[in-house]
């Protein structure tokens, strides 16, 4: 995670003071755990798998992206801390043990965001899930039109590239919309955690001939939290764009903590204007990396 932070120059907006106080982030994903790096930001919890009260995580991934997006570091003296450590965060399950998703659910749970956006301030919604759906499947679409629905809500969407590349036309859906930001990984050309190996992450264009991602940010071999921090593993390494997408969300909330009346359109034009480009095929990491010293004009 300080490999993240440091890409990204997080450490100088946490200097500044910036650290995503006051916005909220909704993440749909597998569930989250009492982390002690977040727990006490955990501001909602509903559970659209197996209709449970209480937080819990039974496939890991949850957990992982929320410490990438919000955890402050607690357990390690700062060692693991993500990008936005001020943030408040609400977790929607819709990803099973096995880390699969219904689609009923995702659609249910992408609704009750926009629904609650201003019960609880949402900001920005992190899916770091997708399917390799073809683009004309009915499923497809509605993956889609969920995550737009949102969007014209007003609320800014981050969604993973997947993990399918680096083939051209390998973007996961529904990280295929137009209007979401699409995130990709930076550094896939480096062996990652289980079962991930070299040039994984997913690369435009679309079927309409969209450039995709917008962005990239480090994936491979991130370490954050785990929900067997009760037996003592409070951290675990995992791999893929899943990893990312959270990355770039945190930067987000850190601009929104800094200027919270941006839209969301507002939001993606200061991402592109302020991106550190990396060199790579533009189908492969947009317009680049984020560099938060840019984007929140700090000095050095």
């Amino acid at each position: 995670m300080n490999r993240v932070r440091a890409q990204l120059h997080a450490e100088e907006a946490y200097r500044a003071g910036i650290t995503g106080r006051g916005v909220t982030v909704a993440i749909l994903d597998s569930g989250i755990c009492y982390h002690p790096d977040y727990a006490d930001r955990i501001v909602a919890f509903r559970d659209f798998v197996n209709g449970k009260a209480m937080c819990y995580d039974d496939a890991s991934h949850g957990s992982h992206v929320s410490g990438i997006l919000g955890g402050d570091g607690k357990s390690s003296r700062g060692r693991y801390r993500g990008i936005a450590p001020g943030c408040g965060l609400i977790h929607l399950k819709i990803l099973d043990k096995y880390g699969q998703g219904n689609l009923e659910n995702i659609i249910s749970a992408m609704d009750w965001v926009a629904e609650n956006r201003e019960r609880y301030n949402i900001r920005i919604m992190n899916l770091s899930a997708g399917a390799s759906k073809d683009d004309a499947d009915y499923g497809a679409k509605a993956l889609v039109k969920g995550v737009e629905a949102a969007w014209d809500a007003g609320i800014v969407v981050v969604v993973a590239a997947g993990n399918m590349g680096p083939a051209s036309g390998s973007i996961t859906v529904p990280g295929n919309s137009k209007k979401v930001i699409t995130v990709g990984a930076s550094d896939d050309f480096a062996r990652g955690g289980r079962g991930m190996y070299v040039e994984y992450s997913g690369c435009g264009p679309t079927r309409e001939c969209i450039c995709k991602p917008e962005l990239v940010a480090p994936g491979t071999g991130i370490w954050s939290c785990s929900p067997s921090f009760r037996q003592g593993r409070y951290y675990s390494v995992k791999s893929g764009t899943s990893m990312s997408a959270p990355a770039v969300a945190g930067c987000i909330a850190l601009l929104l903590e800094q200027e919270p009346k941006l839209t969301n359109v507002e939001v993606k034009m200061r991402l592109k204007e302020s991106s550190r480009d990396l060199g790579y095929p533009k189908n492969r990491q947009g317009w680049g990396i984020p560099d938060l010293r840019k984007l929140l004009q700090i000095e050095r």
